[in-house]
């Protein structure tokens, strides 16, 4: 018995000093919102690093002599600009883009990355 009474008076202790901590963190609402989505928020990345995963790919390829520097830093170039006017046009149309200008978008995004993989087939060396 003594054991036990013992053991709750040590537990309702360790609650106690812990409370103001446990109230000083549910009181900040933001960050503890924060906390439960994650790095990405509630929706995810949504797309933020597709241009750096490309120049990834793109500079892999230099690397493996399938695309040439200047190949490479073309294409670069092009889904920076490509990514930039993306982003000025959603700004200038509050935030998000119309369902054409959104159709358009992805279109010209596909014809970038057909262009990237001719490239990257046409100096590929040959397999035997």
């Amino acid at each position: 018995m003594r054991q036990t009474f013992l053991l709750r008076s040590l537990v309702a202790a360790s609650l106690f000093l812990a409370t103001p901590v446990l109230a000083e963190d549910a009181a900040s609402g933001k960050d503890c919102k924060e906390a439960h989505q994650g790095r990405h928020g509630h929706r995810g990345m949504r797309g933020e690093h597709k241009l750096a995963r490309m120049e990834h790919r793109l500079d892999r390829a230099v690397e493996s002599g399938r695309l040439s520097q200047a190949q490479a830093e073309a294409f670069k170039a092009e889904a920076r600009q490509l990514r930039d006017e993306l982003k000025a046009q959603a700004e200038a149309a509050g935030g998000q883009l119309s369902e054409d200008q959104r159709l358009q978008a992805r279109e010209r995004v596909r014809a970038l990355r057909q262009k990237v993989k001719e490239a990257v087939r046409a100096s590929a060396p040959q397999k035997t």
